[in-house]
């Protein structure tokens, strides 16, 4: 899949847990756990806007294209 996320990078950055960010964002753990390992097929705007307040982030920090034809980030 060509958007790659980075939420578990975040959390680790603000070293923050996924009980605590749950807790933060009003997400199940399960939910946020398909979120964190890719498996999400959708992400809801207010979900990622609550989520970038909670990380004090952008949403480019937890999303990334990567092109699957030349297997490169867009960074």
């Amino acid at each position: 899949m060509p958007i790659i996320v980075n939420l578990d990078v975040m959390m680790a950055k603000r070293k923050m847990s996924l009980n605590e960010l749950s807790e933060k964002v009003e997400l199940t753990l399960s939910n946020l756990s398909i979120l964190k390992t890719g498996k999400a097929k959708a992400i809801r705007f207010s979900t990622l806007h609550a989520i970038c307040k909670a990380l004090d982030c952008q949403p480019g920090d937890i999303l990334e294209y990567a092109d699957d034809d030349k297997g490169t980030t867009s960074r």
